[in-house]
């Protein structure tokens, strides 16, 4: 039989059983969703990782005043209600941990800003002036603050793009502006380029930024630190860096033997490792749940293809009375699950596609398709098919003749 001939008599067939039809390709769409779904969703976030991990810098390293908190779903969250981190050990660290290119120790809090007629609320740093070298972002407008506004605790700053949009309506228009915090004027110096959000997912480009001896004493009036960020030379063993810092802070902590940690590390290539673990455990999910889609799917076909089968008896008669072969019988059959089972697996593929295009379009995530997962997906989809018809194409090929002339007469 041709193609064509097949393909007629299957859609006549599941168009008499339409709703049973329906069900048995919802449970495959619904395990192809699933598989080539969290296979994609997962690829995407991974790269989203790698990509805001990459916006921090080559090697970048960071020494945090607090307990360190690995979040299931691989977000970091830090415990930051240590104040014994003070100027003396971030420049001990600096200066004691090997490859080493550059550091910062920093302080931040959260201050009304005012400024255009307008308020908010924003994170406000503290800084040296190698900020933007060691986090790799530098102003687009304007500049940084230098050494010497440093050691006179200038009373300036620099600004986010979004900070600067929110109270002044852009960046060249908070330019030179003055910000108040605490009725204290604070002169915008320089505009930052946007960046994301950093390793604990804060956003970058709502932060604002002054010189650390600035924060300290004039809008804080504190003595200690949120931590110190660094720079390492290309390839540096990040093993040796931990164990340096760990000993260097221990030791000026004066933490004794078996006692935990009151401080964090992190390395960029902590967040990524995260993500990948929380990611692998919902593609596990995700496959178990496809599994038993594709299972739910497979049976429907079988019982759809059972009640195809009954209700074609003599169909299937007549066709091997006049002279039908049964592998003709087996391949019309096998056809018709096939195409139940394919349908189901591309409208599962179709979706995912759709869903990848709707998180780029709508979320600005990274644009991933992986044509070889929604090819053999498809293909699985149809082999599933093909294996939840083989009995009742066999059933459909072995139908006796005379049976069904004398139940028919």
């Amino acid at each position: 039989m041709s193609l064509p001939l097949n393909l007629s008599i299957a859609l006549s067939s599941l168009a008499t059983h339409k709703v049973r039809a329906i069900l048995a390709m919802l449970g495959v769409f619904l395990g192809a969703l699933a598989f080539t779904g969290v296979q994609h969703v997962s690829k995407i976030m991974v790269r989203k990782a790698v990509i805001e991990t990459e916006k921090l810098g080559p090697n970048f390293f960071v020494v945090l005043a607090g307990q360190v908190r690995f979040r299931r779903n691989g977000s970091v969250g830090v415990r930051n209600d240590m104040a014994n981190f003070r100027l003396g050990d971030a420049r001990a660290i600096i200066d004691g941990v090997p490859s080493v290119l550059s550091g910062t120790p920093y302080a931040y809090g959260s201050f009304l800003i005012k400024g255009g007629g307008n308020a908010l609320t924003a994170q406000v740093f503290g800084t040296w002036p190698t900020w933007p070298e060691v986090r790799s972002i530098k102003p687009m407008l304007g500049r940084y603050f230098t050494s010497e506004e440093l050691e006179s605790r200038a009373m300036v700053c620099t600004m986010g793009v979004t900070i600067a949009e929110r109270l002044f309506g852009g960046a060249e228009a908070a330019l030179g502006r003055t910000v108040l915090i605490y009725r204290a004027p604070y002169k915008v110096i320089g505009i930052m380029e946007p960046k994301g959000r950093d390793l604990v997912g804060d956003n970058q480009d709502e932060f604002m930024f002054m010189p650390l001896t600035t924060y300290m004493r004039r809008a804080s009036n504190q003595d200690f630190l949120n931590g110190v960020s660094l720079r390492l030379a290309k390839g540096a063993d990040i093993g040796l860096v931990e164990e340096a810092a760990r000993d260097i802070l221990r030791t000026r902590h004066r933490i004794k033997p078996g006692q935990p940690d009151d401080f964090g590390l992190l390395a960029a290539r902590d967040t990524i490792k995260l993500q990948r673990e929380a990611l692998d455990l919902m593609s596990t999910l995700g496959l178990i749940t496809s599994v038993v889609s594709f299972g739910v799917g497979g049976m429907g076909i079988l019982s759809i293809m059972i009640l195809v089968v009954r209700a074609r008896r003599v169909e299937i008669g007549i066709r091997r009375a006049v002279g039908g072969k049964r592998s003709d019988i087996i391949r019309q059959f096998l056809f018709e699950s096939g195409l139940m089972a394919g349908v189901g697996g591309l409208c599962g593929v179709i979706a995912t596609v759709m869903l990848v295009f709707g998180l780029h379009k709508g979320l600005d995530l990274p644009l991933i398709i992986d044509p070889s997962s929604l090819l053999l997906t498809l293909i699985g989809s149809c082999l599933i098919g093909l294996a939840a018809g083989a009995y009742p194409a066999w059933q459909a090929a072995h139908i006796e003749i005379l049976d069904v002339l004398k139940s028919d007469g």
